[in-house]
């Protein structure tokens, strides 16, 4: 009897992975076969180091990891391109003394998506997002990894969102 119960557990399993099931917790539900991420330049009035090929990397490896999608160079079935269009860093919130008490760090991106299957749903769209901080702290080290963090990820998020997301 215990060895029917292991058996029986086998053959759902099989079954279940077997089946291609066109449900998934993050609301992508149409997923292309393959996609491409072309490098996004910062075009940013202040430039930041680095964060082009950052925010290049963090948008291929949210979508590897959401999606059964693999990454190609060229010759995608859907193709994300563009470029940071805004690095600011600004007083937000004052303080009696009318000094800053916090900062705000804005990116922004322009993104170009084109879906060489369905044309309808190509756009061209720009995605910001923000971090905070205190105006006595300086945006670098782990203050500043966190804020790029947390933008990364809520601007690559918000970008699949759009594209495959049905939301």
């Amino acid at each position: 009897m215990n060895n029917f119960k292991y058996i029986f557990i086998l053959v759902i399993c099989a079954i279940s992975t077997s089946c291609k099931v066109n449900y998934s917790f993050t609301g992508i539900t149409d997923t292309p076969e393959t996609f491409q991420v072309n490098f996004f330049q910062n075009k940013a009035d202040l430039v930041e180091p680095g964060l082009d090929q950052l925010f290049t990397n963090a948008l291929q490896d949210l979508i590897v990891n959401q999606t059964s999608s693999n990454l190609v160079n060229t010759g995608g079935e859907v193709i994300y391109e563009g470029e940071i269009t805004e690095y600011r860093i600004a007083p937000m919130t004052a303080t009696a003394e009318n000094t800053a008490a916090q900062n705000r760090l804005t990116i922004s991106v322009q993104v170009r998506y084109i879906n060489t299957k369905d044309e309808e749903k190509d756009f061209d769209k720009r995605f910001s997002f923000f971090y905070d901080y205190g105006a006595n702290e300086q945006l670098s080290g782990s203050i500043k990894d966190t804020a790029f963090d947390e933008i990364l990820e809520r601007l690559t998020q918000d970008i699949l969102n759009a594209s495959l997301a049905d939301w």
